[in-house]
Formats: structure tokens, sequence, C-alpha cells
């Protein structure tokens, strides 16, 4: 990610929370990419609305950082759900296992479902949360279902206006 070697949820160098490693790196850069409305709000319209050819990011694992940043922060502001919220789904990203280990579609949508468990916490609106409980049938594969799932949590969450 970020053409930085070694970034990723698995590597050892990655040290996800620490003020050194990989995943230190990597969030610099991310936090400067993001870092205006503009940019935050185009993120979210890719991810809702894009289409194969215009996915962008193209790495996932760009997005899974964003998320992750965004659960960081909403742990000081409560906007990650509180209690029970997606700070348990960026415990199970940190440790690498859940979403990480085994099949990339089966991790997926692991992923997937544990955002669409605790989606109701954020008090999205009536048509994001429709939207959220029929991703898996609306969306054609994998990705866009990751992908549109991704962009309806952080748009929830307040990530246009607040970012990372």
């Amino acid at each position: 990610m970020y053409d930085i070697p070694n970034a990723g949820w698995m590597s050892p160098e990655w040290n996800w929370g620490y003020a050194e490693g990989t995943g230190h790196d990597c969030a610099m850069i991310c936090r400067q990419k993001y870092a205006t409305r503009e940019e935050r709000s185009k993120l979210v319209e890719n991810l809702m609305h894009g289409h194969n050819n215009t996915r962008e990011p193209h790495n996932f694992e760009e997005i899974k950082l964003v998320l992750a940043l965004a659960w960081q922060r909403g742990r000081w502001d409560r906007s990650d759900g509180g209690r029970g919220g997606y700070g348990e789904v960026l415990a199970s990203m940190v440790d690498a296992r859940r979403y990480e280990v085994g099949d990339e579609v089966e991790c997926s949508r692991l992923l997937v479902q544990d955002m669409q468990d605790r989606f109701e916490m954020l008090n999205p609106t009536a048509d994001d949360l429709a939207m959220m409980r029929d991703i898996f049938d609306s969306e054609p594969d994998m990705d866009s279902a990751r992908r549109r799932c991704s962009g309806l949590v952080l748009k929830a969450m307040g990530f246009i206006q607040n970012g990372l």
C-alpha cells in the first residue's frame, strides 16, 4: 500500500496503533490524502456508486485503512457506535486473522457481515439502512458489496464532515 514495503495487517512491521512502523507511515499518507472534505466526499461517492471500471481506490487495503482510522477516531467521539460498535471490528482487523487469513471472498464476507451487524448503531437514514440490509443481494460481487458497505459506514459515521 502506498508503495511502502511490508504495509499490511499481517506484516510484523505494521505495528498498528504505535508511533512507528508501516501502519503509522501508511496512516500518515492516508490522513493527508483524505484531509479535505472534497476528497472524503469523493471517496464515499466512489465506494457507494463506483462501477467496475471506476473503482477508486483500486486497492481495497486502502479502504480498510480508512475504515480503521475512522473507527479509531470514532472511539473518542462515539461515532463508532459506542460499546459493541465498530471498535470491535477494528480489534478483529488488528488481530488480522478474521479478515486476512483464508479465502479472500470469505474474509471479505466476514468483514461486510461484521460491519452490517453494527450499522444500526450509527443511526443511519432509513434509505441507507435498507441499502445495507440488502447489500449481499443487491451487489453483483463481493468487491462491490464490501465497497458499498464501507461507503455506507463512513457516511453514517460522519466521515465526510469530520475526517480522520
